[in-house]
């Protein structure tokens, strides 16, 4: 259920970006423009989840306080307030696309408000970039940047051991790295700005997972995996003697340090043959515990073993909770109670048939218990239930016979932690959630103790293809790994994926223009059929026949009038059917693997793209002939679509930075194509509701236009375009896919590789005019009329505390610049504020709108948030004003 993750996160990637470095300027004459910006409000379309989730950090000196990282997603903050998960990369740039990779995180246990974060997605050539370590003072709100001289693997094999990064628990500005392909272990001395590598560190790792494969990928040294401190040997202030290092060598996994990293040596007397994928150490009794796998993960694993070592002894001891010879799976997920440090628990995190286990001992690994037992085979009791209400699709539709359940309790369940101040609370993760508890010590008294997902605002899904028919649901979405979902309710989640069939991943979908309720999507699967129909706008599906040969998904076009589709599968060539696939033909005059697409109008005509050339089809798919247009990009990292209502109209994005690159328009079914001078590069293009008093759907692409990398609008046919997002809100690589809403001016939806699906609203709620989205009824120049605030604290700590401010107008007419002010009744301080400029006086504030948030409409908001300390008391302030105008308060 996630072994395609490499997939997701690597096709669409090397479909184009990202073949060489991050692209550069068209070399065609691109001309310069200025974008404009505007107000725009971004939610994800909830899904809760969808990705694998390698490592959940708590924060041992302040509660409530933790961080989970992803394997392609970024990194997230829980908001214990909201019981919500707050993302924390989102600023990563399409430069940077490999930063939204995250392989290790660490919380400062010193200073809390401090994080650090090792980011980079692979080792081998589909990352460009290297890897870096990200640090913030703020909790993640905003961060500072160190490049390293060598790559980082987020997504590569063994992501789930660690944690890699850790921080001496006395002198926190000490942390260590440990890296891998070769490159050993890495210390900095200044809080994370500057890192040399420990050279005398003794191993550098020897595993990798396949020395054969050729990409890179599973062939890169796994490195050093994880940093263990005994805060024990050190006060505050001076570093920590002791230091452990799990390192991906079957025979010399632990390496041991006394002196504070000035020396190094290998464990004496420890166990061989397996990788030590995570070190926990309980300072209280002495004991270090080692999760060991006979392979590096998260998929792995075949044999494992769980061991304690004596710190003070030397002793090891096997503590496994069952015998070698009864290992399918390798040990990884591994906590201890820091409550009640004797109790230590386990993941069987390869275990993927019939199901996970989790193990628990209060003994110090003398004796175990396990979340489940078979009674008599094949059936189970189990210690626990699940509650997935909040997320009913983690059930995937199955109905599994014993002793298979549906939902699992997991698979890839590699990170586990108990929250280090309360016993009853442990969260793990999965290959498609984060699980919790809340009453977990039920376990120890012959009780269930209660699993529910604890993941709502994480998500992490892949996007492939997105479509807003104009009736019915208004997101219909195609995903790695979870297939998709049809959205009837962007704020809630669906009650389950695209099913009968349940592609592992959907690599395209389209609907009918014409009738929307005739929809057909394709995509990947180990065994059955590879491509599924709806006749009820993606509510229910049928499963098609696929011709010979197919291997996976590819691209597929429904007509116009939904009679007839052409299929561009993996494995084969390009066919065509009338119906719904029960038969298809193979279509001619067109290359295997080229990019299909229907005309919006015209049922019998079909469009296709392959290696610079432009296909066109006028009886239904059955016969393509090559056009003649020139100068289009010559590899195939291009989307395209036609426009709706106009026969023959289609819009062309995609190239490469070392040759054609940028946005092309044919209003001759693609005889000939105009490339726009706007606009440098494209990688997607959408359509969505056209603007008041504008004749011509309203274009949405992300692209980079005025030298700026961004997701763009325009309501003027590409004559002129507005930046519709900005720094804060760029998900990393937004170029496989984005559609505006045909029903709602302004709403874009907009694909990424590990953060979801992303839609924005426009505060412009008149509809815009030329170019970008102006119009309407000209503001007035000073803010006047009704107001409301709403304040909010979304997280409060020890001396410090974080806040939303929401300010609406709730009067009749749009300002074109606002200022708010209030006093503070307890004394607090604002240490750094987002989406406004402002300043203090003592306890007086005054926040201003920056240039993109100026304009607010009539019946709009805007919202800032910040940061700030306090003393004694953090009361909210009980008055605000807009200039003179004081502002309801909720």
């Amino acid at each position: 259920m996630r072994r395609t993750r490499i997939l997701t996160a690597v096709l669409a990637l090397a479909a184009g970006l990202i073949a060489g470095g991050p692209p550069a300027l068209a070399a065609d004459g691109a001309q310069q423009v200025t974008p404009a910006a505007e107000s725009y409000t971004w939610k994800n379309a909830r899904i809760d989840g969808g990705g694998f989730v390698p490592g959940i950090v708590f924060n041992r000196k302040e509660k409530n306080l933790a961080y989970a990282r992803t394997d392609i997603g970024g990194a997230y903050r829980w908001q214990e307030s909201a019981r919500t998960w707050t993302p924390l990369l989102d600023s990563v740039g399409w430069a940077d696309w490999g930063h939204t990779g995250v392989v290790s995180l660490a919380s400062d246990s010193v200073d809390p408000n401090k994080v650090y974060a090792a980011v980079g997605t692979y080792t081998n050539s589909w990352d460009p970039g290297n890897g870096a370590v990200l640090r913030s003072a703020d909790r993640g709100a905003g961060w500072q940047k160190t490049d390293l001289p060598f790559k980082l693997g987020g997504n590569m094999p063994g992501r789930g051991m660690g944690e890699r990064l850790a921080i001496d628990p006395n002198k926190n500005s000490v942390l260590y790295l440990g890296a891998p392909s070769g490159k050993g272990l890495w210390r900095s001395t200044d809080s994370g700005v500057t890192w040399s590598q420990v050279t005398n560190f003794p191993n550098v790792g020897t595993y990798v997972q396949d020395p054969g494969d050729t990409s890179g990928y599973a062939s890169d040294n796994q490195g050093i995996v994880w940093v263990t401190f005994d805060e024990s040997t050190g006060t505050a202030g001076t570093v920590t003697k002791t230091i452990y290092v799990g390192v991906a060598d079957k025979d010399n996994a632990v390496y041991r340090s006394t002196d504070g990293g000035a020396t190094w040596s290998r464990l004496a007397g420890q166990p061989t043959g397996y990788l030590a994928h995570k070190g926990v150490l309980d300072t209280v009794n002495g004991y270090l515990y080692i999760a060991y796998s006979d392979k590096g993960g998260p998929y792995d694993g075949g044999k494992g073993r769980l061991w304690r070592y004596s710190t003070a002894t030397g002793t090891w001891t096997d503590i496994s909770p069952v015998a070698e010879a009864d290992t399918y799976y390798g040990f990884s997920g591994l906590t201890v109670d820091r409550q009640k440090p004797g109790t230590v628990m386990a993941t069987a995190y390869s275990s993927w048939w019939p199901d996970t286990q989790i193990f628990r001992s209060t003994d110090s690994g003398g004796t175990w218990t396990k979340a489940w037992d078979y009674t008599s085979y094949p059936n189970r009791s189990n210690r626990y239930t699940m509650d997935v209400s909040s997320s009913p699709w983690l059930t995937w539709g199955a109905n599994p016979s014993p002793p298979e359940h549906a939902p699992k309790l997991g698979w890839m369940t590699e990170a586990l932690e108990i929250d280090p101040f309360d016993s009853s609370r442990m969260m793990y993760g999965t290959g498609a959630t984060i699980y919790g508890t809340e009453n977990l010590t039920d376990w120890d008294s012959g009780g269930r103790f209660t699993i529910k997902p604890m993941v709502q605002g994480l998500e992490e899904t892949a996007v492939n293809d997105l479509a807003s028919p104009p009736a019915g649901a208004p997101l219909l979405s195609a995903l790695g790994d979870v297939g998709g979902f049809r959205h009837t309710d962007l704020t809630k989640v669906p009650s389950m994926m695209f099913t009968a069939p349940n592609f592992t991943t959907t690599t395209s979908l389209d609907y009918a223009e014409t009738d929307p309720n005739t929809v057909v999507r394709v995509g990947d699967l180990d065994s059955g059929p590879h491509v599924a129909f709806s006749t009820d706008n993606g509510a229910n599906w049928f499963a098609g026949t696929d011709p010979s040969g197919v291997s996976g998904g590819g691209t597929v076009a429904a007509a116009a009038d939904g009679s007839r589709f052409v299929w561009s599968p993996a494995g084969t060539g390009v066919q065509y059917t009338t119906g719904f696939g029960s038969s298809w033909q193979p279509s001619s005059g067109i290359p295997s693997g080229a990019i299909v697409e229907s005309d919006r109008v015209d049922p019998k005509t079909f469009y296709g793209f392959k290696s610079g050339k432009f296909y066109v089809s006028s009886d239904g798919g059955a016969t393509f002939t090559a056009s003649s247009a020139a100068g289009l990009p010559s590899g195939d990292s291009v989307r395209f679509k036609a426009l709706p209502g106009t026969k023959g109209d289609v819009w062309l994005a995609g190239g490469a930075s070392d040759g054609a690159y940028g946005l092309w328009h044919s209003t001759d079914s693609g005889a000939t194509f105009t490339k726009l001078s706007t606009v440098e590069q494209a990688d997607t293009i959408g359509f969505g509701k056209a603007a008041t008093g504008a004749s011509y759907q309203t274009l949405y692409t992300s692209a980079k236009i005025g030298g700026v990398r961004g997701v763009f609008r325009s309501t003027d046919r590409g004559a002129t375009w507005t930046r519709i997002n900005d720094d804060a809100h760029q998900w990393g690589w937004t170029g496989a896919a984005i559609t505006g809403d045909p029903r709602i001016y302004g709403r874009v939806y907009v694909s990424t590789n590990g953060r979801g699906v992303i839609y924005g609203d426009t505060s412009d709620t008149s509809g815009g005019g030329s170019g970008g989205g102006g119009g309407g009824t000209d503001p007035t120049p000073t803010p006047t009329g009704a107001c409301a605030v709403t304040y909010t604290i979304t997280n409060q700590w020890s001396g410090g505390f974080q806040a939303d401010v929401k300010l609406a107008n709730t009067g009749t007419s749009a300002w074109s610049g606002w200022s708010l002010g209030w006093t503070f009744p307890g004394g607090q301080t604002i240490s750094q504020l987002w989406n406004a400029d402002y300043t203090q006086s003592a306890s007086a504030v005054t926040a201003k709108n920056v240039g993109w948030n100026a304009n607010v409409a009539a019946g709009s908001s805007v919202s800032f948030g910040f940061t700030g300390s306090w003393t004694g008391s953090n009361a909210k302030p009980a008055a605000f004003k807009l200039g003179d105008q004081s502002c309801t308060v909720s």
